[in-house]
Protein backbone atom coordinates (compact mmCIF):
# COMPACT_ATOMS: atom_id res chain seq x y z
CA UNK A 1 0.00 0.00 0.00
CA UNK A 2 0.97 3.91 -0.89
CA UNK A 3 2.22 5.67 2.32
CA UNK A 4 2.18 9.24 2.48
CA UNK A 5 4.21 10.87 4.98
CA UNK A 6 1.94 14.21 5.10
CA UNK A 7 -1.37 12.39 6.37
CA UNK A 8 -3.42 13.66 9.03
CA UNK A 9 -3.88 11.28 12.30
CA UNK A 10 -7.51 10.63 11.49
CA UNK A 11 -7.21 10.83 7.53
CA UNK A 12 -7.06 7.28 5.61
CA UNK A 13 -6.36 6.70 2.12
CA UNK A 14 -9.61 5.45 0.28
CA UNK A 15 -8.06 4.93 -3.39
CA UNK A 16 -5.13 5.51 -5.41
CA UNK A 17 -5.25 6.07 -9.40
CA UNK A 18 -2.74 5.08 -11.17
CA UNK A 19 -1.97 5.32 -15.33
CA UNK A 20 -3.43 2.51 -17.09
CA UNK A 21 -1.24 -0.48 -18.31
CA UNK A 22 -1.22 1.00 -22.11
CA UNK A 23 1.12 3.49 -21.35
CA UNK A 24 3.96 0.77 -21.34
CA UNK A 25 3.07 -0.87 -24.42
CA UNK A 26 3.30 2.30 -25.86
CA UNK A 27 6.92 3.12 -24.39
CA UNK A 28 7.78 -0.19 -25.75
CA UNK A 29 5.98 0.70 -29.02
CA UNK A 30 8.55 3.30 -28.98
CA UNK A 31 11.59 1.39 -27.54
CA UNK A 32 10.73 -1.18 -30.38
CA UNK A 33 10.71 1.66 -33.56
CA UNK A 34 14.25 2.93 -32.22
CA UNK A 35 15.27 -0.54 -32.53
CA UNK A 36 14.31 -0.46 -35.97
CA UNK A 37 15.57 2.61 -36.76
CA UNK A 38 19.05 1.50 -35.33
CA UNK A 39 19.36 -1.83 -37.60
CA UNK A 40 18.13 -0.20 -40.88
CA UNK A 41 21.28 2.05 -40.21
CA UNK A 42 23.37 -0.06 -39.83
CA UNK A 43 22.28 -2.53 -42.30
CA UNK A 44 22.83 0.12 -44.71
CA UNK A 45 25.74 1.70 -43.64
CA UNK A 46 27.57 -0.60 -42.33
CA UNK A 47 31.05 -0.56 -40.69
CA UNK A 48 31.41 2.94 -41.33
CA UNK A 49 32.41 5.52 -38.46
CA UNK A 50 30.05 8.27 -38.22
CA UNK A 51 27.47 5.61 -38.62
CA UNK A 52 28.59 3.71 -35.28
CA UNK A 53 28.75 7.30 -33.74
CA UNK A 54 25.64 8.26 -34.52
CA UNK A 55 24.36 4.70 -33.59
CA UNK A 56 25.70 5.04 -29.84
CA UNK A 57 24.93 8.40 -29.45
CA UNK A 58 21.06 7.68 -30.28
CA UNK A 59 21.13 4.70 -28.66
CA UNK A 60 21.83 6.15 -25.23
CA UNK A 61 19.86 9.02 -25.59
CA UNK A 62 16.95 6.74 -26.41
CA UNK A 63 17.34 4.80 -23.36
CA UNK A 64 17.49 8.24 -21.36
CA UNK A 65 14.29 9.44 -23.15
CA UNK A 66 12.67 6.05 -22.51
CA UNK A 67 13.74 5.68 -19.06
CA UNK A 68 12.23 9.33 -18.31
CA UNK A 69 8.54 9.16 -19.95
CA UNK A 70 8.78 5.73 -17.93
CA UNK A 71 9.40 7.57 -14.70
CA UNK A 72 7.08 10.10 -15.55
CA UNK A 73 3.98 8.11 -16.17
CA UNK A 74 4.59 5.78 -12.85
CA UNK A 75 4.92 8.73 -10.46
CA UNK A 76 1.73 10.24 -11.51
CA UNK A 77 -1.44 9.69 -9.43
CA UNK A 78 -4.25 10.44 -7.61
CA UNK A 79 -4.39 9.59 -4.20
CA UNK A 80 -7.67 10.22 -2.64
CA UNK A 81 -8.56 10.20 1.20
CA UNK A 82 -11.60 10.60 3.28
CA UNK A 83 -10.83 14.20 3.19
CA UNK A 84 -9.28 15.81 0.15
CA UNK A 85 -7.58 14.58 -2.98
CA UNK A 86 -4.11 14.80 -3.45
CA UNK A 87 -2.25 14.89 -7.49
CA UNK A 88 1.39 14.17 -7.78
CA UNK A 89 1.82 14.63 -11.03
CA UNK A 90 5.74 13.77 -12.56
CA UNK A 91 6.05 17.09 -15.03
CA UNK A 92 9.57 15.83 -16.34
CA UNK A 93 13.03 14.24 -14.52
CA UNK A 94 13.31 15.77 -11.34
CA UNK A 95 10.31 18.29 -11.75
CA UNK A 96 7.28 16.85 -9.70
CA UNK A 97 4.15 19.44 -8.67
CA UNK A 98 1.63 18.01 -5.99
CA UNK A 99 -1.48 19.75 -6.10
CA UNK A 100 -4.36 18.66 -3.57
CA UNK A 101 -7.78 20.53 -2.52
CA UNK A 102 -10.45 19.44 0.19
CA UNK A 103 -13.21 17.47 -0.81
CA UNK A 104 -16.01 19.22 0.09
CA UNK A 105 -13.79 21.87 -2.63
CA UNK A 106 -14.89 19.19 -5.61
CA UNK A 107 -17.23 20.29 -7.76
CA UNK A 108 -17.41 17.86 -10.44
CA UNK A 109 -15.39 14.75 -11.63
CA UNK A 110 -15.79 13.94 -15.56
CA UNK A 111 -14.47 11.06 -17.67
CA UNK A 112 -13.74 10.70 -21.06
CA UNK A 113 -13.03 7.92 -23.11
CA UNK A 114 -12.43 8.12 -26.99
CA UNK A 115 -11.20 6.28 -30.02
CA UNK A 116 -11.35 2.47 -30.38
CA UNK A 117 -8.38 0.81 -28.49
CA UNK A 118 -9.62 3.70 -25.35
CA UNK A 119 -13.08 1.83 -25.41
CA UNK A 120 -11.46 -1.69 -26.15
CA UNK A 121 -8.69 -1.39 -23.15
CA UNK A 122 -11.11 0.77 -20.70
CA UNK A 123 -8.86 3.25 -20.06
CA UNK A 124 -9.58 7.32 -20.97
CA UNK A 125 -9.15 10.49 -19.13
CA UNK A 126 -10.38 11.70 -15.44
CA UNK A 127 -10.65 15.95 -14.79
CA UNK A 128 -11.73 16.62 -11.74
CA UNK A 129 -13.02 20.27 -11.25
CA UNK A 130 -12.45 22.02 -8.17
CA UNK A 131 -14.02 25.29 -6.84
CA UNK A 132 -10.42 27.23 -6.87
CA UNK A 133 -10.36 28.25 -10.98
CA UNK A 134 -6.65 26.85 -10.76
CA UNK A 135 -6.81 24.02 -9.53
CA UNK A 136 -8.42 21.83 -11.85
CA UNK A 137 -7.09 18.32 -12.08
CA UNK A 138 -6.85 15.89 -14.89
CA UNK A 139 -5.55 12.78 -15.65
CA UNK A 140 -4.79 11.02 -19.24
CA UNK A 141 -4.67 7.25 -19.36
CA UNK A 142 -6.44 5.93 -16.35
CA UNK A 143 -7.97 2.53 -15.67
CA UNK A 144 -11.87 2.65 -16.18
CA UNK A 145 -12.72 6.04 -16.05
CA UNK A 146 -16.43 5.87 -15.53
CA UNK A 147 -16.31 3.69 -12.92
CA UNK A 148 -13.26 5.30 -11.10
CA UNK A 149 -15.27 8.79 -11.86
CA UNK A 150 -18.23 7.36 -9.02
CA UNK A 151 -15.99 5.59 -7.20
CA UNK A 152 -14.43 9.45 -6.53
CA UNK A 153 -18.00 11.26 -6.72
CA UNK A 154 -19.06 8.28 -4.33
CA UNK A 155 -16.08 9.51 -1.70
CA UNK A 156 -17.24 13.02 -2.03
CA UNK A 157 -20.77 12.64 -1.51
CA UNK A 158 -20.19 10.22 1.83
CA UNK A 159 -17.95 12.77 2.83
CA UNK A 160 -20.24 15.85 2.53
CA UNK A 161 -22.96 13.77 3.54
CA UNK A 162 -21.28 13.64 6.88
CA UNK A 163 -20.27 17.30 7.00
CA UNK A 164 -24.12 18.30 6.57
CA UNK A 165 -25.20 15.35 9.40
CA UNK A 166 -22.35 17.62 11.56
CA UNK A 167 -23.76 20.76 11.17
CA UNK A 168 -27.28 19.52 11.86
Amino acid sequence: MLQLENLRDWEKVEMVIRRHWIVFVILWVYAFFGIIINVVLYSLFWLQLWVNIFSLIYIMWFIVYIYIEWINHELDMYVVTNNRIIWIEQIWFLNREVSQCALNDVQEVNSKTKWFFANMLNYGSLTIQTAWNASNFHMDYVPDPLQTSRKVLNIVEKMKGTLNRKRL
